[in-house]
């Protein structure tokens, strides 16, 4: 069976923020839960800004795009508070924040459109003036991001819907924070830290206590998971345990309408919960879930 995972997609829901400056790269460092200072021009950071309380309140896939500068592709609807929240703590470095969308073509690659095929997940080529960053594949299909000079044009390829594309995401497993969804997580509630998204050998950042102390004293008591629902669920939905509608045990992170039918989405629920009948909504009769395989695997041990 042909996979629909197939071709190229506008990312109209994604903006970019430029950081530039000979401290951009030492700045993100000390802000973001991903190493900058020892980005190369190869690779690319899954990385969050967090509140003081280890809560997000945005996630990135950052790389240089020249010596001096870094691009951070983030959800557009967490663009303009994000931007001017991280404007705040730039005091003597030398870096400026911009919005850069406009400067920009942003494109979803997967299937036979990634150049190369399958590649590591957070690595970087260049295709002339284009970055293209490899992501988690969905559905045994390679990903990528193609980021380019907006005057670029657009690799070649069968159209792929940008639902399609926005499914993909859920079924890579690797969320995306957007509005809805703001401090709503700590890192590992969304398998962040299985997927590239912390380093704990880094320097201090914005709530890095709160993730430590989850990860080395056993406190964490959520995880992501996908999950297929029988209709059309929200970012941002309560998630019962269908034997306890008093108290939700999570919350929708993200999804997309599914090719078959219904909605998959990746969900944050308490792990003790994840073995029993699930619903969105705490009426009865809610919109049922299945559990779906995570397709990687979870971090034990550091």
């Amino acid at each position: 069976m042909t996979s629909p995972l197939n071709g190229i997609a506008p990312l109209s829901h994604l903006g970019v923020i430029r950081v530039e400056g000979e401290d951009a790269a030492k700045f993100l460092h000390g802000q973001l839960t991903q190493d900058f200072a020892l980005l190369g021009p190869d690779q690319a950071r899954l990385a969050t800004f967090l509140s003081p309380k280890g809560r997000m309140l945005a996630s990135f896939i950052g790389f240089k795009h020249s010596p001096a500068e870094v691009l951070l592709v983030c959800s557009r609807d967490l663009l303009a508070p994000t931007l001017k929240r991280l404007s705040m703590f730039v005091l003597r470095a030398k870096a400026k924040l911009t919005d850069a969308t406009d400067d920009f073509a942003l494109v979803g690659l997967a299937g036979d459109a990634v150049p190369g095929g399958a590649q590591p997940a957070w690595t970087r080529t260049e295709v002339g003036a284009a970055s293209v960053v490899h992501l988690y594949p969905a559905d045994g299909q390679p990903r990528a991001l193609w980021v380019a000079p907006a005057a670029e044009r657009a690799p070649a390829g069968p159209p792929l819907g940008e639902a399609l594309w926005l499914w993909s995401e859920v079924r890579s497993g690797v969320a995306t924070l957007s509005a809805p969804v703001v401090e709503a997580f700590v890192p590992q509630m969304l398998n962040y830290e299985s997927v590239g998204g912390v380093n704990f050998k880094k320097g201090c950042y914005p709530g890095q206590e709160v993730v430590a102390r989850s990860q080395f004293r056993g406190t964490l008591k959520r995880r992501a998971y996908i999950a297929h629902a029988q209709s059309d669920v929200a970012v941002g939905a309560e998630v019962f345990a269908a034997g306890d509608l008093e108290q939700p045990c999570g919350t929708v992170a993200q999804t997309a309408p599914a090719p078959g039918g219904g909605a998959d989405a990746i969900i944050s629920i308490q792990i003790a919960s994840a073995q029993g009948a699930l619903q969105v909504g705490a009426a009865d009769g809610g919109v049922p879930l299945t559990l779906l395989p995570l397709p990687y695997p979870l971090l034990e041990d550091i």
